[in-house]
């Protein structure tokens, strides 16, 4: 593979067009969330129910196990290829949401919808081929920036689709706007070298290495969170909430300023997530872990004392976009020094599960019953991260990044 870390310009448009790539298909993965009320009279399912949290939750199932498949391809084929060919998938269950009245059918559809979720993936694996080792944590954090997709689904689809509800105007407007993008993309960039010689068994051979599983362990906490929450929060203090909050008289406001706080989660999150990388490119990336799970730590009691005070609750709420999103860029800091020839690889292994983190977890809260105890469960589980960081990565020895200044 040639070296291109000195091709600046095509650093810059794949970094620039990588991020906004992912920022759209990002924006048609997470477009179910904000609308789900008003899917529940089409559907026939009542709002604030399991049935709108598995409504929710469904897309990010395949959007995270295919993680896997679409880096190692993007690896072998180009990102640039294979971005485009995802882009243009993604327009199929786009065309077809609007016309669903099964909540069956609608399930199912919102799995093909789930693949624009593996932009990750993809956005990853081209944009890091681009720049050198050193650069890395601020360049996949700055990529990583295309989360905000979630924000801004959650901030303008409400709005677009009004007080009569009118879904077919957000996946319209969603199907011109990655259209007109997927061209844009086709125009501008360059496509990244690859390997032709690699093989499906060396790019699977990433399962091998233990770092593999450890950052996954740790992106399933941060990145999970950070899907998790973006996705319930419309659920949690919107229409039909177990709460009992009121976040508007007017019930057709009810959907646009919920949406408002999903997006200013997302948001929080999306903005910290280079200041983690840009952060670990400096100190040690366990250190910053550690200080992150210590955040969320603080975060999920927080959430746990507010179950029944929304000024309580959204503190929780904040406090863990921040941490998460400071540990989404520390982590992907990590994954190159992995394994370097399969970046896509292991960027899909770490994504999948962080992935699978957000699917599983509105689960938890639904099967659950009582959010209290929900928010202690991921108490519990950032305590496991950090018990694995330490005797791992403090007491072990393992670093994966070394860093001479530290």
């Amino acid at each position: 593979m040639e070296n291109i870390s000195n091709d600046k310009k095509a650093a810059t448009m794949a970094l620039v067009m990588g991020t906004l790539a992912m920022l759209v298909s990002f924006m048609a993965w997470s477009s179910v969330a904000p609308l789900a009320t008003a899917f529940a009279p089409k559907l026939g399912f009542v709002a604030g129910t399991g049935a709108q949290k598995v409504l929710v939750a469904v897309p990010v199932l395949l959007g995270s196990i295919m993680r896997i498949p679409m880096g190692i391809l993007s690896d072998r084929l180009g990102g640039k290829k294979v971005f485009i060919a995802l882009m243009i998938f993604t327009l199929i269950p786009l065309v077809i949401i609007p016309h669903i009245t099964s909540y069956t059918a609608m399930l199912w559809v919102l799995l093909l919808l789930g693949m624009a979720g593996t932009s990750f993936a993809v956005a990853i694996s081209y944009v890091s081929v681009w720049f050198p080792a050193e650069k890395q944590g601020l360049a996949l954090g700055i990529a990583g920036m295309g989360n905000i997709g979630n924000a801004v689904s959650a901030l303008i689809l409400p709005s677009i689709i009004g007080p009569a509800k009118h879904i077919d105007y957000a996946y319209n407007f969603l199907i011109v706007l990655i259209a007109v993008f997927t061209v844009i993309f086709a125009l501008t960039t360059k496509e990244m070298p690859t390997d032709k010689n690699k093989t499906l068994g060396s790019a699977l051979s990433v399962a091998k290495e233990k770092d593999t599983w450890y950052l996954s362990l740790f992106y399933m906490l941060t990145f999970g969170s950070f899907m998790a929450f973006g996705n319930l929060i419309p659920t949690l203090i919107g229409k039909g909430n177990v709460n009992g909050f009121v976040i508007a008289d007017n019930p057709a406001r009810v959907l646009v300023i919920a949406g408002f706080w999903a997006a200013g989660f997302s948001a929080v999150a999306t903005i910290m997530r280079p200041l983690g990388g840009a952060i670990a490119d400096k100190i040690l990336p366990k250190k910053m872990l550690m200080f992150v799970f210590a955040g969320v730590f603080v975060s999920t009691l927080v959430l746990a004392e507010g179950t029944k005070n929304f000024a309580i609750l959204m503190t929780g709420v904040f406090l863990l976009a921040v941490f998460a999103g400071i540990g989404n860029g520390v982590v992907f800091k990590m994954v190159p020094y992995v394994s370097k020839k399969n970046t896509g690889a292991v960027t899909g292994f770490v994504g999948a599960i962080g992935g699978l983190g957000g699917f599983v977890y509105p689960f938890v809260v639904a099967g659950i019953g009582n959010l209290h105890i929900s928010f202690l469960v991921l108490t519990g589980f950032t305590i496991i991260c950090a018990i694995v960081l330490w005797a791992v990565f403090f007491r072990g020895g393992d670093t994966i990044v070394k860093n001479p200044r530290n």
